[in-house]
C-alpha cells in the first residue's frame, strides 16, 4: 500500500462516493473591497497546494481525503496528461477544485526544464502551444472540477531577451483572448515568478483576468507593495509558495547554502498564511508548494513528504487552513554537528546530535549528503553515508569519495512516519574525486538500466523509421511485467537505439551516471528466430562532444528463440560518466525481425 495512503486509514471512513457533475460558473468578484473567486454564487478562498501525485492514479481518493483533512480546497497543476481526466473526477468526486496548467515551453534551460525554444523564429512551435491551449480548455472546460487557467510557469524568467519576451506575450494574449469567446464560465491566470511578468503583461496581454504569482518566504509580505509599484489594479493568487528557498540564501565556507530548519519551514507558511496573504484586499488565495513526496533535494526542503514520510510543511498546511496542531509532531533536531572540517574522504567523522519527540516515540536516524555541483541530477541527489553508533552512545558517519562542500543531513523518523531532518556542511579531500572531469551522480550496484528507465531511448540511428520499439510489453517477457520488444519492418538497413541522459543530447548536456565498480554490462534477450546477430554495449558519445561517455564497449552477440543471458565485461571500462547506458546496433540481414531485451543492468 502506498505509504501516504496506509496513514489516512485512521482518519476517514471509505464510502462509495456517487458523482454527479453538473457544470459551474466560476468569476473573479471584487466584494466590499475584497477580491474572490466566486463559484456558483457562493465566495470561494483559495486554500491551495500543487499537486504532485498525478502519476498515482491509483491512489487518488486517498489523497484528495488527505487533503481535506489539511483544509486544501483547490490543488493546482503545471500541465495536462493522459491521467487528467481521472484526476478532474476525483477532484470533483472530493469536492476540490483544480486550477489546470497548460504548460508553455521555456525559452532556455531553467529550474523547470531543460528546455530551449525560440519565440522569435519558431512559428510552427508557437502555433502547436497555441493550438494545444485551446485544445485543451476544449476537452475540460465543463469539467465542474475547474476553477480557473493557469498558462505557462515562470516563461519570463527563462527568457534571455526582450524581443523573445515581446513575442511569447503576443502568443500568449492571442491564446487568452480566444479561450475567451470559447470558454464564459472561467477566469484566466497566468504564473510567473515574483513580479517578473507583470510589466508584459500589462503591455501586451490585457486578456488576463488574474495574476499569478509564485513567492517563497517574506516575498509574499512585500508582494503587495511591488504590484502597487507597477499599477496593478487586477487581483493575483500566490501560484507556490513555502520557505524560502535556495536561491535567497548564500552559501557557507563550504560552499553549500544553508537549509532553514524545520521550525522555519513550518513557521513561514503557518505565519505567511495568517500575515501575509489572507489579509491582502486584492489575493484570492495562495497554492502552498507542495503535496508530493520525493527523495531528492528539493523533498527535503519544499515538500509535505520524504520517502512518504511527513514533513513540517504538511502539518503547517493543516494548521494555517484548519487553525488545528499536528496529531502527532515531527522529531525535532536541535543540534546537528560535525566534529572537524576538510577531512580526507573515507574517515568516519563524530557527530553532535541532539532530537527531542514530544511523544516519546522511538526513533530512526540515517544520515545522506548531497552536492550542489555537477549534473543536474547529481545537484539534486541524495546519497545514503554510512553511519555507525547510536543516540544513547553517539554516532559517525563515514565520509564518502568525494572532494569539496557536502551538505550532510540527518534524519530522525518516529512511528507516526514523520520524519525530522537538521543540515550541515563538511569539507572532503580526495584527490582522486578532484581530478575528475565530469561531474555525474553515483550510481548505487546494481544499476538497472531497464526496468528502472534511469536512461531514456532517445538516441535512434541509421534507418530507424523501420523500427518500432515497445518499452512495456507485456506478452513476451522474462522478468517482472514488462520487457522491450524492437520490430524492424525492413530488410537489409540497419538501425541503432541508445538509452541515453540527458535525453534527445548529443553531447552537448552534462549528463550520465558514475557507474565506477561494475564488472559486467548483463541483459536477456531473444530474438523471433535463431542467429539475429547484434552488437550491443555501453558508450555512445565520442570525445569530439564537449561531453561524452567516459568509455565505450560493443560486443557482437547471435540471439536465438529462447531467452538468454549475455554479459559484457566492463571491470577495465571508465565508468565515471556514463551518459549511453545500452546501445544496440543491428543490421536486417535481409529479413525483418523481432527482438525481445529485458533485464538490463551493471553489477
Amino acid at each position: 500500500m502506498n505509504p501516504i495512503a496506509s496513514r489516512l486509514l485512521p482518519f476517514f471512513l471509505l464510502i462509495p462516493l456517487l458523482v454527479v457533475q453538473i457544470e459551474a460558473q466560476t468569476t473573479v468578484e471584487n466584494i466590499d473591497g475584497k477580491w474572490t473567486f466566486v463559484v456558483d454564487t457562493k465566495p470561494f478562498e483559495v486554500k491551495g497546494a500543487t499537486f504532485g501525485f498525478d502519476e498515482d492514479v491509483a491512489n487518488y481518493a486517498q489523497y484528495f481525503r488527505e487533503l481535506q483533512y489539511l483544509g486544501v480546497n483547490t490543488i493546482r497543476t503545471w500541465g495536462t496528461g493522459e491521467h487528467t481526466p481521472q484526476l478532474l473526477d476525483a477532484a470533483h468526486a472530493h469536492g476540490m477544485k483544480v486550477m489546470l496548467g497548460i504548460w508553455m515551453r521555456h525559452g532556455r534551460p531553467g529550474m523547470e526544464a531543460d528546455d530551449s525554444f525560440d519565440y522569435v523564429q519558431d512559428t510552427e512551435g508557437k502555433e502547436a502551444m497555441y493550438n494545444n491551449a485551446l485544445d485543451i480548455v476544449k476537452r475540460y472546460k465543463d469539467h465542474p472540477a475547474i476553477l480557473t487557467w493557469g498558462i505557462g510557469n515562470e516563461v519570463y524568467l527563462n527568457i534571455a531577451t526582450d524581443e523573445e519576451k515581446t513575442a511569447y506575450s503576443k502568443m500568449l494574449e492571442r491564446i487568452c483572448a480566444q479561450i475567451q469567446t470559447i470558454d464564459t464560465k472561467h477566469p484566466i491566470t497566468s504564473v510567473e515568478a515574483w513580479v517578473l511578468g507583470v510589466d508584459w503583461w500589462q503591455k501586451y496581454v490585457p486578456s488576463i483576468d488574474i495574476y499569478g504569482i509564485n513567492t517563497y518566504g517574506a516575498g509574499a509580505g512585500f508582494l503587495p507593495e511591488a504590484l502597487a509599484e507597477k499599477g496593478v489594479e487586477k487581483p493575483y493568487v500566490i501560484t507556490e509558495f513555502g520557505v524560502r528557498g535556495e536561491w535567497d540564501i548564500e552559501a557557507d565556507e563550504n560552499g553549500v547554502k544553508p537549509e532553514p530548519t524545520d521550525q522555519e519551514k513550518y513557521d513561514a507558511i503557518v505565519k505567511g498564511y495568517r500575515e501575509w496573504i489572507k489579509p491582502q484586499p486584492n489575493c484570492l488565495g495562495v497554492y502552498v508548494f507542495h503535496y508530493a513526496t520525493g527523495d531528492s533535494h528539493v523533498a527535503p526542503w519544499l515538500l509535505t513528504h520524504f520517502k512518504g514520510m511527513t514533513r513540517p510543511a504538511y502539518w503547517a498546511i493543516r494548521a494555517a487552513y484548519t487553525g488545528k496542531k499536528p496529531d502527532n509532531y515531527v522529531p525535532d533536531i536541535k543540534l546537528f554537528q560535525l566534529a572537524g572540517n576538510k577531512i580526507k574522504s573515507g574517515a568516519w567523522v563524530p557527530v553532535k546530535l541532539d532530537v527531542e519527540d514530544k511523544e516519546g516515540e522511538a526513533l530512526e536516524v540515517r544520515f545522506y549528503y548531497n552536492q550542489r555541483t555537477g549534473s543536474r541530477k547529481r545537484r539534486d541527489q541524495l546519497v545514503p553515508l554510512n553511519a555507525r553508533g547510536d543516540l544513547t552512545d553517539g554516532l559517525e558517519i563515514q565520509l564518502p569519495e568525494v572532494h569539496g562542500g557536502i551538505k550532510v543531513y540527518a534524519m530522525a523518523s518516529d512511528a507516526f512516519h514523520n520524519v525530522g531532518i537538521a543540515t550541515t556542511s563538511i569539507s572532503v579531500v580526495d584527490q582522486a574525486a578532484a581530478k575528475r572531469k565530469f561531474l555525474v551522480p553515483k550510481a548505487e550496484l546494481p544499476f538497472y538500466v531497464y526496468d528502472d528507465l534511469p536512461y531514456v531511448l532517445s538516441a535512434y540511428m541509421g534507418n530507424y523509421e523501420t523500427v518500432e520499439v515497445d518499452l512495456g510489453h507485456t506478452e513476451t517477457v522474462k522478468s517482472g511485467e514488462t520487457a522491450i520488444k524492437i520490430a524492424f519492418k525492413g530488410k537489409k538497413e540497419w538501425y541503432g537505439l541508445g538509452f541515453v541522459d540527458p535525453a534527445n543530447d548529443w553531447g552537448d548536456i552534462l549528463g550520465g551516471y558514475d557507474i565506477s565498480g561494475a564488472k559486467t554490462l548483463s541483459f536477456w534477450a531473444k530474438a523471433g528466430y535463431d542467429n539475429v546477430k547484434i552488437k550491443a554495449g555501453v558508450g555512445l558519445i565520442e570525445d569530439d562532444r564537449p561531453f561524452p561517455d567516459s568509455d565505450i564497449k560493443r560486443v557482437e552477440f547471435s540471439l536465438t528463440d529462447q531467452w538468454e543471458q549475455y554479459t559484457i565485461k566492463t571491470k577495465k571500462l571508465d565508468l565515471s560518466c556514463i551518459r549511453s547506458g545500452f546501445v544496440l546496433f543491428v543490421g536486417g540481414g535481409g529479413m525483418s525481425h523481432t527482438i525481445y531485451i529485458d533485464g538490463i543492468v551493471f553489477e
